[in-house]
């Protein structure tokens, strides 16, 4: 029964802790295909906290919201709604500083499509940087950065890479070509990083094609590192070296690929610097 004294009220601290633990409690039910009631989650927070239908389900967009900022999967359902209340950004950082393992979640064996058709996507248009992002939660982004946090996240760049390589082998045997699909080779693994790509392809006529895989659970904006050597093999190689930008994979992976020059395709920003005597 929702308190008609709290209509129209902030909600306090320890309520957006409640939704936010709720929330996360979906969301690890749903990466792991774990069966949950959405409506059953709602009801039983409603009457925790007093809290109305109304109120409850736009909080759920709001946290969906903040995680897709943070490059996170969010619950189907609740699409993200950037109206924030300013609060929400502590709770998210209260919950994911005790919980920090969500942050390098990896499914055990992410859903394959019928089709590998059905995986390639359309590239995110350039867009400028919004001013209107909210100071809190850039300090919460800068706090789980999730370049460097998917960077870092060998396991999950692994299965990625994996993906792909599992991806073109099917794509050249479906196409007649499993001479082609046996000289598929996941660099990366057998030889480690430095190539400046991760796995060696072919198109169909037999020429090779240079993938390095970006994966990140988050959506296809998320943004993520590019490295001297990428960069240096995207210059020397244009026609034959892609970036291939595997998102949502946690929940059903997509890839969108990305042809050199990089500039025209990504905005390129300096990140790092290597300091030396």
């Amino acid at each position: 029964m929702a308190d008609d004294t709290k209509i129209g009220t902030h909600w306090r601290n320890d309520e957006l802790d409640a939704i936010v633990a709720d929330y996360f409690a979906m969301l690890e039910a749903d990466l792991s295909g774990r069966p949950y009631v959405k409506s059953r989650h709602s009801k039983a927070l409603m009457a925790r906290i007093g809290r109305t239908h109304r109120s409850v389900e736009f909080k759920h967009q709001n946290i969906s919201a903040v995680l897709d900022e943070l490059g996170m999967p969010w619950i189907p359902g609740y699409m993200p709604k950037r109206n924030y209340q300013n609060a929400i950004f502590d709770a998210i950082d209260r919950y994911l500083t005790k919980h920090s393992a969500i942050l390098q979640a990896v499914p055990p064996s992410p859903p394959i499509p019928a089709l590998p058709t059905e995986i390639f996507v359309a590239q995110p248009a350039l867009a400028a940087a919004d001013e209107r992002i909210p100071e809190p939660l850039r300090r919460l982004v800068r706090k789980f950065d999730p370049v460097a946090r998917d960077y870092r996240n060998r396991s999950l760049g692994k299965a990625g890479e994996a993906f792909v390589v599992n991806l073109e082998r099917r794509q050249l045997t479906g196409a007649g070509r499993e001479d082609l699909a046996r000289k598929v080779r996941w660099v990366a693994d057998e030889d480690g990083d430095g190539a400046g790509y991760d796995v060696l392809s072919f198109d169909v006529t037999g020429r090779e094609r240079l993938l390095e895989v970006k994966t990140t659970n988050g959506s296809a904006r998320t943004p993520f590192f590019v490295t001297r050597n990428e960069r240096a093999l995207a210059t020397e190689r244009p026609e034959d070296w892609r970036i291939y930008r595997v998102h949502l994979f946690a929940k059903g992976p997509r890839i969108f690929t990305i042809a050199p020059p990089l500039e025209k395709a990504v905005n390129l920003q300096p990140d790092t610097w290597r300091a030396s005597f």
